[in-house]
């Protein structure tokens, strides 16, 4: 079970890299373009935000009770966009959700998936420094996600 959560880890950072997207628009094999929220480029007032700067809105309500702990596994839908608008990621496009271990991804999703239940959409803005800052060929800078929390695996 843990080799296989390192290689869906391994996958979900092998997308982001080939994405290109430091700064960049995709190539023409790149990740297909989905429309940005109309607030991608900041958080709204009325966002939540963690003592880590980590800002949150919930989009839709779960039904779940139950909380994911820093090293549960997940299951998710989401879409990642730069604050420019330009998608560099998404198990939406692809068509499949994606599943991982929460301490095997960046800080501001291990954060941020604590605070949701089963069934929640949450839209987070990720600051640099939980993302990849400093990191070649990965996103830099702020990065918006929209997540829905499908289900708690463990």
């Amino acid at each position: 079970m843990r080799l296989a959560a390192s290689f869906r880890l391994l996958l979900f950072t092998a997308a982001i890299a080939l994405t290109g997207c430091a700064g960049s628009a995709p190539s023409s094999g790149g990740v297909p373009q989905v429309p940005p929220p109309p607030d991608v480029a900041a958080a709204p007032a009325d966002a939540v935000r963690t003592s880590s700067n980590l800002a949150s809105k919930v989009l839709n309500p779960g039904k779940g009770t139950r909380h994911p702990r820093p090293n549960s596994t997940v299951t998710v839908h989401y879409t990642g966009w730069t604050t420019d608008g330009r998608t560099f990621d998404s198990s939406v496009t692809r068509g499949e959700p994606a599943t991982f271990s929460l301490d095997q991804v960046i800080p501001g999703w291990t954060e941020g998936l604590q605070m949701m239940v089963e069934g929640e959409k949450r839209r987070f803005w990720i600051p640099g420094a939980l993302a990849y800052d400093g990191q070649p060929g990965r996103p830099q800078g702020t990065l918006v996600f929209d997540v829905e929390l499908i289900r708690i695996d463990s």
